[in-house]
């Protein structure tokens, strides 16, 4: 089960599961990989779409559902001083509500399965300072967190947790950006394999946290940002 809306690392987290679906939960269907949870245009993914979602993931898995992404996200970036009420509660609802509220109701799925896992998509700006907006980073590194918390409280039912942190990806939202010479210049003086993610680099390591070969990785954040976090003084 995917939420959220980012169609491009979305479509490729599905091609490389459903390239490794028969090898990994042969009592599932491939072409159930496509189930996924429609959100608003805001990607909030509302309660109300959830509980109706789960029961018919449940239905259409036969009871098992073994994993679980959580990929909803949305980023407003301006001064911190700036940021309305609403802004900050849409912020919080979409990135980090949404993510803990499917977590709890797909639970019982993940647990039936015997082999659950959970990947929360999150950020490299959860990890250290980035320049997009200090909410935004607020809700990356919560996710962080939740990842480990769960890693614990859930290991007794047979359900890892892990997180990848991306550094800025070749998706659609980040077209406008790849036009700007200036800040491609700051990206790739900051970033030691000088250039962008990717989607596939970004969602072949969530394919890979759900499979088999992953099943004794729990409770980490995996950074995917070509050494942008580890990278010091020149």
């Amino acid at each position: 089960m995917i939420a959220g809306s980012n169609t491009s690392i979305r479509s490729q987290i599905v091609y490389f599961l459903r390239s490794n679906a028969k090898a990994c939960f042969t009592q599932i269907k491939t072409c159930d990989w496509d189930l996924f949870l429609s959100t608003n245009k805001h990607e909030k993914a509302c309660l109300e779409n959830q509980h109706v979602f789960v029961p018919f993931a449940f239905d259409t898995f036969g009871g098992l559902a073994p994993d679980a992404v959580n990929n909803a996200g949305t980023a407003y970036t301006k001064p911190t001083t700036e940021y309305t009420a609403e802004e900050y509660t849409m912020h919080m609802a979409t990135n980090l509500e949404s993510c803990y509220h499917m977590c709890q109701l797909v639970h019982p799925l993940l647990k039936i399965s015997g082999v659950g896992s959970i990947v929360f998509i999150s950020s490299v700006a959860g990890l250290i300072h980035v320049a997009v907006g200090s909410v935004y980073s607020a809700t990356k590194g919560a996710l962080n967190q939740l990842t480990k918390n769960l890693a614990c409280e859930w290991a007794k039912d047979n359900i890892r947790t892990n997180c990848v942190a991306p550094w800025f990806t070749k998706t659609s939202l980040m077209e406008p950006a790849l036009d700007n010479k200036e800040f491609l210049d700051q990206v790739s003086s900051r970033t030691p394999l000088k250039r962008f993610a990717e989607a596939n680099e970004v969602s072949s390591s969530v394919a890979f946290l759900c499979l088999p070969a992953a099943s004794y990785i729990t409770g980490q954040t995996i950074a995917v940002d070509g050494g942008f976090t580890v990278n010091g003084f020149p």
